[in-house]
């Protein structure tokens, strides 16, 4: 699973500057499923590796802002939500590369939805919007997981259960 995580890390070097020199080795079997999940799914069907890759670019743009990245790794506080900054821009970016303007709206979603969760706190609600948004990057998103969005936006304390639902019916075959 750290391989998706050493090609990011590779990348972000690559591209130089403040973040570059932030860039630390991944630890083995940290945990890099977001990008492999979207990845899974039909949307991403040849594309699997760049989709495993900009999903998570996104996620450590998240880590960067509310706990600690896998591969960039700052004590000043104002570097590492610049570079969070970077690694949203940096996914998102690769999504409209790819002309997936659907999954660029949803990991957008991702990225609103989890800071308005951590702003009250709400560790549950941001985890599943998380697995929620990547399953609907990866098969597409549904009514049912338009709807939790809604229940999400709206604070409601049934949203969680409702985006594990919508992702976890989203991957079930028809």
């Amino acid at each position: 699973m750290t391989e998706v995580l050493d090609r990011l890390a590779d990348v972000l070097r690559a591209d130089g500057g403040l973040l570059a020199e932030a860039v630390v080795d991944a630890p083995d079997g940290e945990p890099a499923r977001h990008g492999a999940l979207a990845a899974a799914g039909p949307r991403a069907a040849g594309r699997e590796a760049e989709y495993e890759l900009l999903v998570e670019a996104i996620r450590e743009g998240y880590l960067l802002h509310y706990a600690a990245g896998r591969v960039v790794s700052s004590d000043d506080a104002d570097l590492a939500l610049l570079a969070g900054d970077q690694l949203y821009a940096i996914g998102l970016a690769e999504l409209a590369d790819l002309g997936d303007l659907d999954a660029v709206g949803e990991l957008a979603d991702v990225i609103s939805l989890t800071a308005a969760a951590q702003a009250v706190a709400d560790e549950e609600l941001a985890e599943a919007v998380w697995e929620a948004g990547v399953v609907a990057v990866g098969w597409g998103a549904t009514p049912g997981h338009q709807a939790a969005k809604a229940l999400a936006r709206a604070g409601d304390s049934s949203a969680a259960e409702a985006l594990r639902t919508a992702a976890r019916a989203a991957r079930e075959p028809t």
